[in-house]
């Protein structure tokens, strides 16, 4: 009987099994072990920017805390696809449940919205660093960075929570194969059956609403930040704010702009091979927290410094130069041999 026959009316699977990249087939093998140096990449080097923020006292400071935050939020956007997507590329079949699914689901979204509020949270702590800098440590306190992190939980919870439980309630009477490599909420509706208008609706309106909502912020902020960074007379103060700020506009960028081209290539692109949606939602899950740790750790200064002195034992030119200049203040004293 056809996917709308009498036959599977009542049907509805409550186990799949996820077929990442279905065009590739026998070559799925080969992927495993780049993605697993993928995986131990991700992990490890967003693992040492925290552990840097956390052991330098230098470091416990708002924008330090708000990126070590978002990088933590990379291994669990990590830790939420690629395991289940290497035993996919491991075995023929990658089963899991209807609950493990909506699980994997929550966890993808949740972290996904964490990644867009964290970035308004460093819009915001930028702004008032470079707009009000005079006040910046009265307005950006520990109680202050605490009511933003509740808000943050709070909107991704608004946002994920609604997407599972409006998923759990349709029937997936279509087939039991997933053609992805992890439970996103296109890849479930396109195996549901019914009036699907709604839940369609709902997705796309809450991608559109977040997005445009983001996005506006952002744009406002940032425009603000650096036409009050090139009022700065300091060359040097100048350059430091434009650099933090750059490195803060690429992460947005590599976020946004990879979450927008996959969504759109998913509703209006629908002749495009399962395979190269596929890659979309890879480079948009997984790309963010393979670069982030990079933008942070190679643009951040004071970051670069410290890992540095972790990885090498080297130190930090600040840090040379000032025991060099102890050293000299020494020896005019005549406390330090000739």
């Amino acid at each position: 009987m056809g996917e709308d026959g009498n036959s599977t009316v009542n049907i509805s699977y409550t186990s799949f099994f996820l077929v990442g990249f279905p065009g590739l087939k026998e070559w799925r093998p080969l992927l495993v072990l780049p993605l697993a140096l993928l995986y131990v990449t991700i992990v490890s080097t967003n693992a040492l920017i925290i552990h840097t923020v956390a052991a330098q006292r230098s470091l416990h400071q708002p924008m330090y805390v708000l990126i070590a935050l978002l990088l933590a939020v990379n291994i669990c956007a990590a830790t939420a696809v690629l395991p289940k997507m290497l035993e996919g590329f491991v075995l023929n079949a990658n089963p899991i449940s209807l609950q493990g699914c909506l699980t994997q689901m929550f966890f993808i979204y949740f972290t996904l919205l964490l990644d867009y509020n964290l970035l308004l949270a460093m819009a915001l702590d930028r702004y008032v660093a470079i707009c009000h800098p005079l006040r910046y440590t009265d307005l950006m306190s520990s109680r202050l960075l605490a009511l933003l992190a509740l808000l943050a939980l709070a909107r991704s919870l608004g946002v994920a929570v609604p997407l599972v439980v409006l998923t759990s309630r349709a029937r997936f009477c279509r087939t039991a194969v997933i053609r992805h490599f992890t439970c996103e909420y296109i890849a479930l509706l396109s195996i549901a059956c019914g009036d699907l208008t709604f839940n369609s609706q709902l997705g796309l309106a809450m991608r559109l609403i977040t997005v445009t909502f983001d996005l506006t912020l952002l744009g406002t902020s940032y425009t603000r930040i650096i036409y009050a960074a090139f009022q700065i007379s300091s060359g040097g103060a100048r350059a430091k704010a434009l650099n933090t700020c750059s490195s803060h506009l690429l992460v947005i960028l590599t976020i946004y702009l990879s979450g927008l081209s996959t969504s759109l290539v998913f509703r209006v692109a629908k002749n495009v091979s399962q395979d190269v949606q596929n890659l979309l939602s890879a480079i948009y899950l997984l790309l963010p927290g393979a670069l982030n740790p990079v933008i942070y750790g190679v643009r951040t200064r004071e970051i670069r410094q410290h890992v540095e002195k972790i990885l090498c034992g080297k130190e930090s030119a600040q840090e040379a130069g000032e025991k060099s200049r102890g050293h000299q203040n020494m020896r005019v004293d005549g406390k330090l041999p000739g």
